[in-house]
């Protein structure tokens, strides 16, 4: 019988091992130990795609539930409040007795021949709004010796009216010292928009950031064998190097080298490297779709050539290489530079030296080349 592939490139998908945050966990793990005031309760994921912000936020939850927190899950899609506030009454109605009234309103025939009707009530509804829900739940969980968690994916501008509720409540409940912990994710561009602009959101700039970019070599071998053995195959140790090199260190990456090297002959026990050399022009293929295109798309096509006329370097790529690959001028050529580190998509490496940013763009950006010539100055 072919062992089930372990791993799952998918978003969303917590990996059977999670790679390089232990920190961030312990941190968190540390904060519902120290109780209310402590400012681990209060957390921003911040990373790329791929890099595994919902995963973050999913082992945050767990490590909450550990503890017996009460959870409530949701993502910064219009419509926030109102599911929040669904949750919350799904939360009350398991957990609190008087959270429903119950009333006789009619009787069919004399007792025990007929049949009875009963209206039903949430107290909650009548006398009270979202945030004092919310606020009676973190006291039903605080009499319980336990908390309320809530987390809040993919935060950015569109939903910002709904945000500053949820910042209010929040605030408001953590101000009286009640057992209540907080994190969003999103992407570190759209949140630096969001804190910079909205002088209301000012407790999510004091929330302790969780930077999530790569993850060291040895945290990758680790994601990548433990699952491997365990599912009752094996990898050997050139293959286990060729992968975390494919990897580049990068979350998704992990998750797709060690599921695409499985599949190439998934009823051999072990996984060899030319497993994962034929599994690697899957991979960049499959980033390209589910996370380069993604992160591409907003940009301009004059944009996009200065991306190409970087990859054209193995590493780091001096500007002045840059400007004359693209006929530009050195301000035109700056102009984008400063554009494409401010969206997160090259850093700046050393004085006149920039390097792409995400890993597997260079490779995907090479496959993708435009060639259609140098952008002209009504692109910028």
């Amino acid at each position: 019988m072919t062992a089930r592939n372990p791993f799952r490139p998918s978003f969303g998908s917590s990996p059977p091992q999670l790679a390089g945050r232990d920190e961030e966990l312990l941190l968190f793990d540390d904060a519902i130990e120290e109780g209310p005031g402590s400012p681990g309760r209060a957390v921003l994921v911040l990373g790329q795609r791929g890099t595994g912000k919902t995963v973050m936020l999913n082992s945050l939850e767990d490590v909450a539930k550990r503890h017996g927190w009460l959870t409530i899950s949701e993502t910064a899609h219009e419509g926030l409040i109102h599911r929040i506030n669904d949750r919350v009454s799904e939360l009350l109605h398991q957990h609190d007795p008087d959270a429903v009234d119950r009333s006789l309103t009619s009787m069919s025939a004399p007792l025990g021949l007929g049949s009875l009707s009963w209206a039903s009530e949430d107290q909650y509804e009548r006398v009270l709004g979202v945030r004092g829900r919310l606020t009676r739940l973190a006291d039903i969980a605080n009499h319980g010796g336990t908390g309320l968690f809530v987390t809040v994916d993919e935060i950015h501008g569109g939903v910002a009216s709904e945000l500053r509720e949820l910042a209010t409540i929040v605030q408001h409940t953590v101000r009286e010292e009640r057992n209540l912990a907080f994190a969003g994710a999103g992407l570190p561009a759209a949140m630096s928009e969001l804190l910079v602009n909205d002088p209301v959101l000012t407790f999510l700039r004091r929330s302790e950031r969780f930077n999530l970019g790569t993850v060291d070599p040895s945290d990758v071998r680790t994601a990548l064998r433990v699952p491997i053995f365990d599912a009752g195959r094996t990898i050997g140790d050139d293959a286990l190097d060729a992968a975390v090199a494919a990897s580049e260190g990068y979350p998704f990456m992990i998750q797709l080298a060690g599921y695409h090297a499985w599949r190439q002959h998934p009823d051999n026990i072990e996984i060899t490297v030319d497993d994962v050399n034929n599994a690697y022009p899957v991979m960049i293929e499959k980033l390209g779709t589910q996370v380069l295109e993604p992160a591409l798309q907003p940009l301009s096509k004059g944009d996009r050539r200065f991306l190409a006329a970087l990859a054209v370097d193995d590493g780091e790529s001096k500007m002045a290489d840059v400007v004359v690959r693209l006929s530009h001028s050195h301000n035109y050529a700056q102009q984008y530079r400063r554009r494409l580190i401010d969206a997160e998509m090259i850093i700046a490496t050393s004085r006149g030296h920039v390097d792409l940013a995400l890993p597997g763009l260079r490779a995907h950006l090479r496959r993708t080349a435009l060639d259609d010539g140098p952008a002209s100055h009504d692109e910028t």
